[in-house]
Protein backbone atom coordinates (compact mmCIF):
# COMPACT_ATOMS: atom_id res chain seq x y z
CA UNK A 1 0.00 0.00 0.00
CA UNK A 2 0.98 3.64 -0.76
CA UNK A 3 0.18 4.56 2.95
CA UNK A 4 3.91 3.86 4.39
CA UNK A 5 6.02 5.56 2.04
CA UNK A 6 3.94 8.47 2.51
CA UNK A 7 3.83 8.30 5.97
CA UNK A 8 7.36 8.33 5.68
CA UNK A 9 7.77 11.39 3.16
CA UNK A 10 5.74 13.05 5.83
CA UNK A 11 7.43 12.33 8.95
CA UNK A 12 10.71 12.86 7.34
CA UNK A 13 10.32 15.86 5.14
CA UNK A 14 7.53 17.92 4.83
CA UNK A 15 5.52 18.09 8.33
CA UNK A 16 8.29 20.03 9.64
CA UNK A 17 8.16 21.97 6.08
CA UNK A 18 4.84 23.00 6.44
CA UNK A 19 4.68 24.00 10.31
CA UNK A 20 7.17 26.68 9.37
CA UNK A 21 6.31 30.22 10.01
CA UNK A 22 7.40 31.82 7.07
CA UNK A 23 5.51 34.62 5.38
CA UNK A 24 4.60 38.24 7.06
CA UNK A 25 1.14 36.98 6.77
CA UNK A 26 2.07 34.02 9.13
CA UNK A 27 3.70 36.10 11.58
CA UNK A 28 1.25 38.67 11.83
CA UNK A 29 -1.42 35.80 12.63
CA UNK A 30 0.54 33.95 14.92
CA UNK A 31 1.28 36.87 16.97
CA UNK A 32 -2.38 37.70 16.62
CA UNK A 33 -3.33 34.23 18.39
CA UNK A 34 -0.43 34.37 20.85
CA UNK A 35 -2.00 37.89 21.94
CA UNK A 36 -5.26 36.57 22.27
CA UNK A 37 -4.42 33.36 23.91
CA UNK A 38 -2.63 35.18 26.36
CA UNK A 39 -5.55 38.10 26.49
CA UNK A 40 -8.19 35.06 27.04
CA UNK A 41 -6.02 33.50 29.73
CA UNK A 42 -5.36 36.14 31.74
CA UNK A 43 -8.98 36.19 32.82
CA UNK A 44 -8.94 32.73 33.26
CA UNK A 45 -8.52 30.83 37.01
CA UNK A 46 -5.87 28.44 36.99
CA UNK A 47 -8.58 25.48 36.41
CA UNK A 48 -9.75 27.34 33.44
CA UNK A 49 -6.57 27.74 31.70
CA UNK A 50 -5.58 24.32 31.81
CA UNK A 51 -8.68 23.24 30.60
CA UNK A 52 -7.59 26.08 27.64
CA UNK A 53 -4.42 24.67 26.93
CA UNK A 54 -5.72 21.39 26.66
CA UNK A 55 -8.34 22.46 24.52
CA UNK A 56 -5.78 24.43 22.34
CA UNK A 57 -3.34 21.20 22.15
CA UNK A 58 -6.38 19.24 20.79
CA UNK A 59 -7.59 21.78 18.50
CA UNK A 60 -3.65 21.71 16.90
CA UNK A 61 -3.82 17.95 16.64
CA UNK A 62 -7.09 18.11 14.87
CA UNK A 63 -5.09 20.57 12.40
CA UNK A 64 -2.16 18.50 12.32
CA UNK A 65 -4.50 15.58 11.23
CA UNK A 66 -6.03 16.87 8.55
CA UNK A 67 -3.15 18.79 7.16
CA UNK A 68 -1.73 15.18 6.85
CA UNK A 69 -4.15 13.78 5.77
CA UNK A 70 -4.23 16.74 2.74
CA UNK A 71 -0.78 16.29 2.01
CA UNK A 72 -1.53 12.06 1.54
CA UNK A 73 -5.08 12.60 -0.52
CA UNK A 74 -2.52 15.15 -3.18
CA UNK A 75 0.18 12.78 -3.05
CA UNK A 76 -2.66 9.99 -4.14
CA UNK A 77 -4.16 11.77 -6.64
CA UNK A 78 -1.21 12.95 -7.98
CA UNK A 79 -0.36 9.46 -8.80
CA UNK A 80 -3.58 8.81 -10.20
CA UNK A 81 -3.92 11.45 -12.07
CA UNK A 82 0.03 10.84 -13.41
CA UNK A 83 -0.35 7.13 -14.03
CA UNK A 84 -3.50 7.91 -16.00
CA UNK A 85 -2.20 10.31 -18.26
CA UNK A 86 0.73 8.05 -18.91
CA UNK A 87 -1.29 5.03 -19.68
CA UNK A 88 -4.41 6.46 -21.17
CA UNK A 89 -3.12 10.19 -22.71
CA UNK A 90 -5.78 11.56 -20.70
CA UNK A 91 -6.60 12.96 -17.41
CA UNK A 92 -9.05 10.61 -14.66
Amino acid sequence: MMKAPLERLWNEHFAEECAAIDTEEERALMKKVAAMYEAINGLLTAEESNALERYTEALCELQSSFLKKAFFKGCEFSAAFLLDMILFGEAP
